[in-house]
């Protein structure tokens, strides 16, 4: 069974620069990690690997220092990165992300299932991952609980609704996107940090797609146009209050009501 995962580096800080032109996320010189939703879905890969033998690939879009994450990956158990990286897909949106990532999974190789986080902590959005599955043309199932099995062409899973669980079963090859609850991520294994420290991620960039229209990726892309993000005001004024609690409730209350809450 051959599985790809796909991953993000995020930054590890809420300590993040805007861009004010473009209104993104300025990455360089940010500390960064693995998007700790993925950390499952690649558990998830590997004990799928365990338990019907097979592959599993890594595969992530970002600059150079994204080949961080897939050299976690590796350590922990995966046994091929790929990096999509190219100055042309900076800027994208949910939409030219997900494409881009279609395109570099198409040159990545043919898969029998692929895995998403549920979301990433920078974005949020929950969309790259069905957006991905729509893009390559196959079936998809977000919020997968639980695995259940795996039975010739067709895969079994619980997917977590709002209100209940459910059980699905639909054809492979799909797209599935993981719960934090549905396992506990192993560590990166040192053993293996010494045995493939030398390994290198393949590097996909826009000239090796099927699609090489810079106007498809990137902010040239993006059908949506951040019009304005900024990072909240901090402040550290206080005001302070003496009194019994009918005077200080009163004086609550008038607060409010001047500042127009009530």
């Amino acid at each position: 069974m051959r599985i790809l995962v796909c991953i993000k580096q995020v930054p590890g800080t809420t300590s993040v620069e805007v861009d004010e032109k473009t209104g993104v996320l300025k990455r360089d010189g940010v500390e960064a990690k693995m998007n700790p939703f993925d950390l499952y879905a690649i558990e998830q890969a590997l004990l799928m690997r365990e338990r019907y033998g097979g592959t599993v690939d890594v595969i992530t879009m970002g600059p150079q220092q994204a080949e961080a994450v897939l050299n976690e990956a590796v350590y922990m158990g995966a046994d091929r990165g790929v990096l999509i990286s190219d100055r042309r897909f900076a800027g994208a949106d949910v939409v030219a992300t997900s494409y881009t990532l279609s395109q570099g999974i198409q040159k990545a190789g043919e898969y029998d299932l692929i895995l998403c986080g549920k979301q990433t902590t920078d974005g949020d959005t929950a969309q790259v991952g069905p957006e991905t599955a729509e893009f390559l043309g196959i079936e998809h199932i977000a919020n997968v609980l639980k695995i259940l099995d795996v039975d010739g062409n067709t895969i079994s899973v619980l997917e977590n609704l709002e209100t209940q669980v459910r059980e699905l079963k639909l054809m492979l090859p799909c797209l599935l996107t993981i719960e934090k609850d549905a396992n506990t991520p192993r560590l990166p294994s040192f053993k293996r940090k010494r045995e493939r420290r030398d390994l290198r991620p393949e590097l996909f960039g826009l000239n090796d797609f099927a699609d090489g229209n810079p106007a498809h990726y990137g902010l040239n892309g993006s059908p949506t146009q951040v019009e304005r993000v900024f990072p909240p005001e901090k402040s550290t004024d206080r005001m302070m209050y003496e009194g019994s609690s009918d005077e200080l409730g009163k004086t609550l209350a008038d607060l409010l009501s001047e500042r127009k809450f009530l």
